[in-house]
Parts: structure tokens; sequence; C-alpha cells
């Protein structure tokens, strides 16, 4: 089973136009029966998975009660993650799988699929056509 994912534009910088490798990802809220989806950008360079602090909200997760906190270090500098204690379910097209998901303390970055526990659990390739396929 594979699934696959044109490449989102976000503008023109100086080498061009831009272009992010996406995909979109539907996570299940371990409360209820809600599911969300979010279009994420497919980070090789993450070691997490990790949403923007809304979509918490959204998921019906208390950052308090069903997160701890921890500090996480990328290219942008220090900046506080609300890990959740337990696994979430998460779906990219019909391929479910439980994974370690983390939130932001701000709404202002973008969604990261990350490596750990997620990017790695499929065989990924990233073609010059500009699109991501993602295989179970």
């Amino acid at each position: 089973m594979s699934i696959s994912f044109k490449y989102e534009i976000v503008g023109v910088g100086a080498f061009g136009l831009i272009q992010r490798p996406v995909a979109r990802v539907s996570f299940k809220s371990p409360h209820s029966d809600i599911w969300t989806s979010t279009v994420m950008i497919v980070d090789t360079g993450a070691d997490f998975t990790i949403l923007p602090q809304y979509k918490a909200k959204e998921l019906g997760i208390s950052l308090s009660r069903d997160c701890r906190t921890e500090k996480t270090a990328g290219v942008g500098g220090e900046t506080k993650i609300y890990i959740l204690k337990k696994k979430i379910k998460a779906k990219i097209g019909e391929m479910e799988r439980d994974i370690p998901l983390a939130f932001f303390d701000t709404d202002e970055v973008p969604a990261l699929l990350g490596r750990y526990g997620f990017l790695e659990t499929f065989d990924v390739e990233f073609l010059k056509s500009k699109q991501v396929v993602f295989k179970g």
C-alpha cells in the first residue's frame, strides 16, 4: 500500500520557487472518536512529530495533564515542547500507526512530521517530480 502527496508551493526565494514536501496526516483524539487532520512538512531532520499548540485543543488533549514538558533545539533555537505521555493513533491515507507526539508551545510554527516512531515506520521516497511517497 502506498500514498503520495505533491509538494506545497510556499513562495519564491533567492534560489527560485520554494516547494516543501508535505503529507496530510490524521490524528485520533485519545479521549473520543474524533479525528482531526493537518498538512505537515515531511521533515527528515526532525526527531519528533510535533504539532502547533492549538491542535492539542482540537484533539481534547490537556497539555498540563496529558503531557510532560521538555526542551528541544533546532534551527530556530531552543523551545519548550509538550510530549504526550501515551502514543496516539495517526493515519496517512489508510495506513495507521500508534506514534509518539509532541506539541509546540506556540501556534506560530508549522506541523512537522518527524522520524522517531513515525517516518521510520514507512519507506519514504522524495521524487524529482516533486512528490513524496509513503509505502507501508
